[in-house]
């Protein structure tokens, strides 16, 4: 604007005066000496020339509490406990400038300052197992991105790496004994450009001191079981989400700080808690929706039908999410967790077998029956049967010993053939991540079986295959004297499994306690039937 004005005030003044020099009139020297003066002032006052604007910069440092003799913690468990700072290094200052322009060529420079800073917490007294959750200032950390160092407290560690590059090697402590965190250029914007102070959630197994006890139980554990057996991306390796949208996902399987599936970093925590645990037996649920075994039907189901993930879509036994069944809901949330995917049920195998696991594949039955069902109990003949029933109580349509029951007929057998089905070995086809099934429809336990059967082969294999567990209402059922038609049943089925896993796996029943002794009939005969 002062050009503007200036340039005409010249010109007004120069047209007064008159005359001209160097072939220029005065008039057109007024107007370009004020309008050379008004630039000036115009670029003064719209910035140019200006000192640099600088955000962020900080004087003075506060430091978070480190206390020379405090007392090292000594811990058993899982604890959450605070940190002592032991080493820093220097504060490391960031510049990024930016130049921000103005109208008429005016501008000026944004200097924007952040700090960072390496250091070493102290937690407690070692040897501890791992360390989870990690509080900065009572927020949890998400730790993906954050980059730190575990010393667990041996009494052989090295110093860090880090600090021995900072203080040299002849100067850098190891701390032996003491477990301690070091971070790496830990960004303090967030913070207020301080030091924050920290809590860090420990795991340190017991530490026995009686002669007669060597070492922690920990270390005699030899196998787990990986439970519960449902969630429909529970098994994933591989993050899956449900999109609803641009920039707007639900994670599926990664509810953890570290920012991994789920089961990696359950599998990643047995093999610190138990490092003597080798074997897995891995728990994959379909549902049973009767106790009466010649109406039950065994089938998989899904949480909702409104949404898939991705990009693991969901599918089992060749049946799509828009296709199954829902589990039963109560107030508003599913009962139960959706069957797993079959696309899961192989990177989970393919991972524990990477690991070094031994793998036991362990189908299970899980009861959706709620309460006022309206289906008859065979075992009482009450006009519904109890809510989420024992697989155990699966029987006949009345159970042996109940009246009106057709235990030890022929009858029986007939319920234990629809119960069991004819699905064969042949009826299964797939590729990628799923097993089609081309047989008799009907959704049956040889279904069940043999549909798992061919997708642990497609997995590479497993060591060992549960053909059933616990059906003890079931394997007490008689089509005569002293035969047993479920067992006949599972040795056919445990055949067919064979023929599809091939020799090296271990093949068998998981009976309950209740009935691996023998079946003692309650009708007054004394018999004792070794009938597994």
């Amino acid at each position: 604007m002062a050009t503007l004005v200036l340039a005409a005030a010249g010109s007004a003044l120069g047209g007064a005066v008159g005359g001209s020099m160097a072939g220029l009139s005065s008039m057109v020297l007024g107007k370009a000496l004020g309008a050379t003066l008004g630039s000036m002032i115009d670029q003064k006052l719209m910035g140019l020339g200006s000192e640099p604007v600088e955000t962020g910069r900080v004087d003075r440092f506060r430091v978070m509490g480190s206390s020379e003799g405090a007392a090292l913690p000594r811990v058993f468990g899982r604890v959450r406990i605070a940190g002592q700072l032991i080493w820093s290094s220097r504060f490391l200052e960031t510049v990024n400038s930016e130049d921000v322009g103005g109208k008429g060529g005016g501008g000026t420079t944004v200097r924007e300052y952040s700090y960072s800073v390496s250091l070493a917490v102290a937690l407690c007294e070692g040897e501890i197992l791992s360390i989870g959750r990690i509080w900065a200032d009572g927020q949890a950390m998400q730790q993906t991105g954050l980059t730190f160092r575990l010393h667990r407290g041996t009494e052989g560690q090295l110093p860090d790496p880090l600090i021995s590059a900072i203080e040299g090697a002849d100067e850098a402590p190891a701390y032996r004994g003491t477990a301690y965190v070091v971070f790496e250029n830990l960004d303090l914007t967030p913070f207020g450009n301080r030091i924050p102070q920290f809590n860090v959630e420990v795991f340190r197994r017991p530490q026995p001191e009686h002669p007669r006890v060597p070492r922690s139980p920990a270390f005699d554990v030899r196998a787990v079981a990986l439970v519960p057996g449902t969630g429909e991306y529970s098994l994933a390796t591989e993050p899956v989400t449900f999109r609803r949208g641009k920039g707007d996902s639900v994670s599926l399987n990664v509810h953890n700080d570290r920012g991994v599936p789920d089961i990696e970093a359950s599998l990643d925590q047995l093999e610190v808690e138990l490092p003597n645990s080798k074997a897995v037996s891995m728990v994959v649920s379909w549902f049973g929706d009767d106790l009466r075994c010649g109406r039950c039907r065994i089938l998989p189901k899904v949480e909702q039908k409104g949404e898939d993930g991705d990009p693991i879509r969901w599918a089992v036994s060749g049946v799509s999410r828009g296709g199954a069944e829902e589990v039963s809901w109560l107030e508003g949330r599913p009962v139960f967790g959706g069957t797993p995917a079959d696309a899961t049920v192989i990177q989970a195998i393919e991972s524990l077998r990477a690991r070094g696991q031994s793998v036991m594949f362990y189908p299970f039955i899980l009861m959706d029956i709620l309460a006022e069902n309206g289906l008859r109990d065979p075992w009482t003949g009450a006009a519904h049967q109890p809510p989420v029933p024992w697989r155990g109580r699966i029987t006949l349509d009345h159970a042996p010993g109940v009246a009106g029951s057709v235990d030890k007929t022929a009858a029986a057998g007939a319920e234990v053939a629809a119960f069991f089905g004819a699905a064969s070995r042949s009826d299964f086809d797939g590729d990628g991540g799923t097993i089609r099934y081309d047989g008799p429809t009907e959704w049956s336990y040889r279904r069940f079986i043999l549909h798992y059967a061919h997708l642990c082969a497609r997995a590479g294999g497993v060591d060992a295959f549960c053909i059933g567990s616990e059906l003890r209402g079931l394997t007490q059922i008689r089509d005569g004297a002293t035969s047993y038609p479920v067992v006949e049943a599972l040795r056919a089925l445990a055949a067919d499994v064979r023929a599809i896993l091939g020799p090296a796996t271990k093949i068998g029943y998981a009976a309950d306690w209740s009935e691996y002794f023998g079946h003692q009939p309650q009708d007054g005969s004394g018999d004792v039937l070794f009938h597994l």
